[in-house]
């Protein structure tokens, strides 16, 4: 070979590397098109199919009812993804079964509902929000994916990004609350750790945003509700989450089950196609909620299953959930030319493209690994992990007479309520991967730091009223000195399909705890629950309230440390706690009306019943110590980063941990705009007597809005700044934006 001839040879391999870099950072699109030209339309469709988890895998194959015939589209290719399939040697049969009986052998992805933790729990989403920390937040999420992958699980329906204001709804739980900007900060934490820094790592798995859109919004609190909502609230306040995690890289989206502007989610053009694919280039895939599609047909949108997979292929759901739409009636579709092939073939490259970044074209049984499942599996680091995510969700609400944090000497105590000794509930909701009784109680983890108590149940935290043990209880508190009453709700009372109309304490809790205060007046009331509660009498009575939410695996632990002082509670609320369940909704970035400040006479926006005012505002949350703010300071010199500084100092005894909240207000604008909006927030340390000064810079993204057509605009006027510890308490400045 000549000298030419070797040039254009080593010419043509560096060609060829160069093809195939570019080909993976296409993301496999190369392969993805030689994959499906080999399909048949009837394959295609499987891939949009997916069911879930029918038999014991393990076990003889079903020989009748719907069991078999979704056996058998295994077989012949016409799933293309399992959910609610756990544990390495029922995923590698299902692989298995796939990888040798199918023609074209394309493997399964496996789903599951991974919301805060697998084995090992961290506290539910709405806590962990709490903690204003990004970074632990991340780090949950991550430990959740390790396990999961360890299992053979590949996909999570997480994290849900919906904003809601309303507490009557159950799955309030889920979210991150009632803020855009945090919520939008939150879920990108959340889609790192899950997804990780590379999707085809066997510790990682694919996140999914849920649910597209404005589930949050449902009328009157109620699940599966209708929603009706302008267009000014979905951009400035649905979509914004799910934009900022599309373009931090998540890999699929889950539409919802309302109906939003008359058409259902799951068949919605609007937000499938020319939002989330046309206007947001998201090229993952989405897919329907449980049955979603089917429940077209009560909704009064389709007759039949047949109109079901021709609307929600049309109008953008490219994988249906256990409707049985696609794989019964979409070839059908396609055929009658009722749904045309290329958007059959969208959806099914937006598939086969999440497929091949999770790796599994390459090794199907990349996450089934028995070993690391027995390693991995509730590890001592995972452990901690949601230990320390566990005691920076705690909010510390009220501690008037300094009753925390208890002494490890203090005798005579009085633990009292049901939920103190549960190994159940404190889990929360959405832990179908979890063992029953997995969770540390209070009684477990108070006994590490003091033994000097005595428990009484008094009462469950059911609804049902029994006030049976309230004798017992009673008694003991009146010869306590401190009286611990750990009450709230149990797992079951929030969550999916867990709506209510009441956001008291359930049963006769209430009940309960006036009884044991009229003996001793020294409660120590710890909370348990997935949503903000109506507590306004324990607010006015009860010296010292602790929101501990369901913490997980380790919640007595970590509610011992903080009742012990070990830990100085950080938390501040990410939803606003009401008097009344009927300020519901209610929300700290409200609209003013144009009677919206009090008058000495009836014509102005009020109750006549109650105050307009929270019980606890967004971002509130006291310390074991105390800070003080001073010294803000606001530099516009540069419009396109305007700088604001403001001084925070530890005036208590003791270090403690701060969450500075900087809001903002567009006083005249050519849409009326929320009377304060969160734009940042930093979480530090500090020592007693120690100050530092926290810094922020506003650019055009935190001080301009979507228009009512979805048209980002940045505006000249006035603008208020407002710095604190919370969306109450606040500095005030200013600027003019020229």
């Amino acid at each position: 070979m000549n000298k030419t001839s070797k040039l254009i040879t080593v010419f043509i391999i560096f060609l060829a590397i160069c093809g195939n870099i570019q080909a993976q950072n296409k993301g496999f699109e190369s392969r993805i098109d030689s994959v499906l030209k080999l399909m048949t339309l009837e394959e295609k469709v499987g891939q949009m199919n997916q069911y879930n988890g029918f038999w014991e895998v393990t076990g003889p194959a079903p020989k009748d009812g719907n069991a078999k015939m979704k056996y058998e589209h295994l077989k012949k290719g016409l799933v293309g993804s399992m959910l609610n399939v756990k544990g390495t040697a029922e995923v590698r049969k299902l692989q298995e079964l796939v990888m040798k009986e199918t023609r074209l052998k394309i493997p399964l992805i496996f789903g599951f509902d991974v919301i805060h933790g697998y084995k090992t729990i961290s506290p539910i989403p709405l806590a962990e929000s709490a903690s204003w920390d990004l970074e632990a937040i991340e780090k949950s999420a991550r430990i959740a994916a390790i396990e999961a992958a360890a299992v053979g699980i590949n996909w999570t329906f997480a994290p849900m990004v919906d904003i809601s204001r309303d507490a009557r709804w159950g799955r309030v739980m889920e979210g991150a609350g009632e803020d855009t900007y945090l919520g939008s900060k939150i879920g990108i934490a959340r889609v790192k750790g899950f997804q990780g820094n590379d999707l085809s790592s066997n510790n990682t798995i694919a996140a999914c945003a849920k649910h597209f859109a404005a589930y949050g919004f449902i009328e009157a609190g109620r699940d599966y509700n209708t929603v009706d909502i302008g267009t000014y609230t979905l951009h400035n306040v649905v979509f914004p989450p799910f934009k900022a995690i599309i373009e931090s890289g998540v890999r699929t989206v889950m539409n919802s089950f309302n109906v939003l502007n008359g058409v259902p989610a799951t068949a919605n053009k609007f937000l499938q196609r020319e939002i989330l694919k046309d206007k947001w280039k998201f090229d993952g895939f989405i897919i329907s909620d449980w049955s979603s599609g089917a429940e077209m047909i009560n909704h009064g949108f389709a007759a039949n299953l047949k109109e079901v997979a021709e609307t929600s292929a049309n109008g953008g759901s490219d994988m249906d959930m256990e409707s049985l739409a696609y794989v019964s009636h979409l070839k059908e579709a396609v055929e009658n030319g009722k749904v045309d092939i290329k958007l059959v073939d969208d959806a099914v490259k937006r598939i086969l493209r999440v497929k091949f970044e999770l790796g599994l074209f390459d090794d199907p049984y990349k996450y089934c690994d028995e070993k690391r499942e027995k390693e991995l599996i509730r590890h001592p680091d995972h452990i901690a992990g949601v230990l320390d995510m566990a005691k920076k969700s705690i909010v510390l609400l009220k501690n008037d007479k300094q009753l925390l944090p208890l002494k490890k000497t203090q005798d005579k105590i009085a633990i009292i309520g049901a939920l103190a000794e549960d190994k159940d509930h404190p889990l929360g909701s959405w832990v179908i991967g979890a063992d029953k009784g997995t969770a540390v109680s209070v009684l477990e983890g108070f006994k590490k730091y003091n033994n000097n108590f005595k428990f009484a149940k008094g009462a469950n935290s059911t609804f049902e009223q029994d006030e049976k043990g309230f004798a017992e209880a009673v008694a003991l508190a009146k010869k306590s000195e401190i009286v611990v009453m750990v009450l709230g709700e149990g797992a079951d009372q929030s969550g999916e399909a867990r709506s209510r109309t009441t956001l008291d304490l359930p049963g006769s809790q209430q009940k309960l705890l006036e009884a044991v205060y009229a003996v001793n007046k020294n409660i120590v009331l710890v909370l348990m629950n997935g949503r903000p509660l109506a507590i306004t009498w324990a607010d006015k009575n009860i010296p010292c309230i602790l929101e501990s939410w369901h913490l997980g695996t380790e919640s007595g632990n970590a509610i011992a440390q903080v009742l012990f002082g070990d830990y100085n509670p950080s938390g501040k609320l990410t939803m606003t706690f009401p008097r009344n369940v009927g300020q519901v909704p209610i929300y700290y970035n409200y609209f003013n009306t144009g009677r919206g400040d009090y008058q000495p006479h009836r014509y102005w926006s009020h109750y006549i019943d109650e105050s307009n005012a929270p019980l606890y505002p967004f971002g509130y949350g006291l310390s074991y110590t105390q800070f003080e703010y001073s010294n803000l300071q606001i530099d516009a010199s540069n419009q396109s980063a305007v700088k604001v500084q403001v001084t925070v100092k530890n005036i208590g005894k003791l270090a403690g941990e701060e969450v500075t909240q900087l809001y903002i207000r567009d006083k005249f604008a050519s849409f009326v705009r929320p009377v304060k909006e969160l734009k940042g927030f930093k979480k530090f340390a500090l020592a007693p007597n120690e100050s530092k000064v926290i810094d922020f810079v506003l650019t055009e993204a935190e001080l301009g809005f979507y228009t009512d057509k979805g048209d980002f605009i940045v505006e000249a006027g006035e603008f208020e700044v407002m710095v604190g510890t919370d969306s109450q308490k606040l500095l005030k400045g200013g600027f003019v934006r020229k």
